[in-house]
């Protein structure tokens, strides 16, 4: 069963966003590998924060916004897509799908954007409309 976890990390580093991103079936096996997860929330965490040194090296090397797969740990992969306001949208996944991550991360990125419109919005600060969390899970429900 894949697993996905999904940050928005500011322009100055700073969390904006992050969910765990749950597939559609719902096995017992699947409950007992999220409880399993719970209890790695830091360490995914932990693994989205160190990439971003990495993201660092390859966003000055490229003029794409999607970087791909750009780090790897144990059996987890992260991929990153970089916005032009500097803001990185990660996801921490242990399946290869280059295709359907990058489909997932321009509508997130479409999604970003009008969350940037809200003139009530302040750049750079913690996303906590229930709509656009609601939003990402249904991307992802499309694409993951």
């Amino acid at each position: 069963m894949s697993s996905y976890y999904f940050a928005i990390v500011g322009a100055t580093d700073n969390p904006i966003y992050e969910t765990e991103l749950i597939p559609s079936s719902r096995s017992s096996a699947f409950m007992d590998a999220h409880r399993q997860r719970d209890d790695h929330k830091h360490l995914n965490q932990f693994i989205i924060h160190a990439a971003l040194d990495v993201v660092e090296e390859f966003q000055w090397s490229t003029n794409a916004m999607y970087l791909k797969s750009i780090d790897r740990f144990n059996e987890f992969f992260v991929s990153c897509f970089v916005t032009a306001g500097n803001v990185k949208f990660m996801l921490l996944h242990d399946q290869k799908s280059e295709d359907s991550i990058k489909q997932f991360f321009n509508e997130v990125y479409e999604l970003y954007v009008k969350v940037l419109m809200n003139p009530f919005y302040e750049k750079n600060t913690t996303i906590t409309n229930s709509s656009f969390d609601n939003r990402i899970k249904l991307i992802s429900r499309r694409f993951l």
